[in-house]
Parts: C-alpha cells; sequence; structure tokens
C-alpha cells in the first residue's frame, strides 16, 4: 500500500468509510481508490469466482469490474453498502462471462489450487493440513450447483447477512435462506465438521495475487 496512503482520517483514529473515500475520489483524489480496492478484493474475487470457478477468468473479471465500478462512481448511492454495489457488477459481469462461455463448450475449465499463507503460530504440518483441507473445500464447493455455490460462499465464506447478500445476488431473502440450507445439506456429511478455521483459507485473494490486480487498475486507471 502507498505510504501516502491511510485507513484512519487525518487527526483521528476513525477508519475512513467507503463512502468517504468514494467521496474523495469523486472530488478528484482518484489515489484513494486503491484503499477500496485493498479492503474488496477478497470479496469481490470470492463472488466472482463462485460463478466461474475458474482462478484465471475471476482474476480478469474482478480487475474488469474494477475498472466498471470507477468509471461509474458516480451513480453510487450509498443506498447500500459500496461492497454490495461493487459486488452486483462483478457478479453480473460474471455471470455474462458464463453464458458466453456455454456458448463455446470446448472451452476447457482450469483449476488453479491456492497456497495457504504461512501462520507464525502454526507449524508447517498445521499448514500443509490446513492447505489440503481448503483445496477439498474449495472442491466440493465446484461441484455445488451455481445458486448454491454462490450463496453459500457469500454467507458462510465471507460471511455476509441473509440481506446483503440478496441485494448482491438480486434475489430474495427467503431464496437466499433456501439455497443456503440446501447447500449446507449436500456438504454436511463431507464438510461441515471442518467448516471452522480452515474456510477462511478458502479461494484467497491476498499478498501477491491483491497486489497483481491493485498494480494493473492502477495503471488502467492511472491512479
Amino acid at each position: 500500500m502507498d505510504a501516502s496512503l491511510s485507513e484512519t482520517l487525518p487527526g483521528s483514529d476513525r477508519a475512513i468509510s467507503d463512502e468517504e473515500i468514494v467521496a474523495q475520489v469523486l472530488a478528484g483524489e482518484r489515489a484513494p481508490y486503491k484503499l477500496l480496492v485493498r479492503r474488496h478484493n477478497q470479496k469481490l474475487f470470492r463472488a466472482v469466482r463462485a460463478v466461474l470457478r475458474d482462478d484465471s477468468e475471476a482474476e480478469d473479471v474482478v480487475q474488469h469490474t474494477w475498472v466498471t465500478a470507477f468509471h461509474k462512481l458516480s451513480g453510487f448511492r450509498a443506498e447500500a453498502r459500496f461492497s454490495t454495489w461493487l459486488v452486483r457488477i462483478g457478479v453480473n459481469e460474471a455471470v455474462g462471462r458464463l453464458r458466453t462461455r456455454k456458448r463455446h463448450a470446448d472451452l476447457t475449465l482450469i483449476e488453479e489450487a491456492d497456497a495457504a499463507m504461512p501462520s507464525n503460530d502454526r507449524s508447517p504440518e498445521d499448514n500443509a493440513s490446513s492447505a489440503e483441507l481448503a483445496r477439498m473445500l474449495e472442491r466440493h464447493i465446484d461441484e455445488l450447483p451455481r445458486h448454491y455455490r454462490m450463496v453459500l460462499m457469500m454467507r458462510d465464506v465471507e460471511e455476509l447477512d441473509t440481506r446483503e447478500t440478496a441485494a448482491c445476488l438480486g434475489i430474495s431473502e427467503e431464496s437466499v435462506r433456501v439455497r443456503l440450507h440446501r447447500a449446507r445439506h449436500q456438504l454436511q456429511e463431507s464438510l461441515t465438521r471442518n467448516l471452522g478455521e480452515a474456510v477462511a483459507d478458502t479461494f484467497r485473494f491476498d499478498g501477491a495475487r491483491c497486489d497483481r490486480i491493485l498494480a494493473a487498475v492502477t495503471a488502467a486507471l492511472d491512479l
């Protein structure tokens, strides 16, 4: 992160809100947009990948979404959270790509496993076990029907509430509850016992991967 950018307001310990950052960007300060990218990269990636099941294509959609959101920023009315508004843009783009992909059924899906981030308080054996479990979770989640997979990712992995998940996906709160129940039921026997600490390691999008998207968005928007 640029040393000149701060997550807190000048002279205060209070974290600057997404809405305040948006206001700064709309006022002509382009650089603070990087803070939004850092904050919401992982959430956006997880939502998009839940649609596409392809790391490489999901990264491309994430980058495209950030550029699109920047140019549409004046349309953000703060009636919902910025992250909700952003994820809706990303999910719509991902669904569009999925429709295109289905029209070209000969395309090969590429599965990439992410390595777990190292932890200072875990042994190498613990890290290896967590990474293996995360990959198992990813494989099983990928096997769910798309409409179940998307809800499970947002509710259980990103821990969004029912209302925000419904807003992100453009469905009713009741549909979110029904789909989540069915998704959990399908995973219950093999995964429920493991939906604890390891779930946070699934579909990670930080470190070098986050830096790569930030660099691309910065270059594209001349931030």
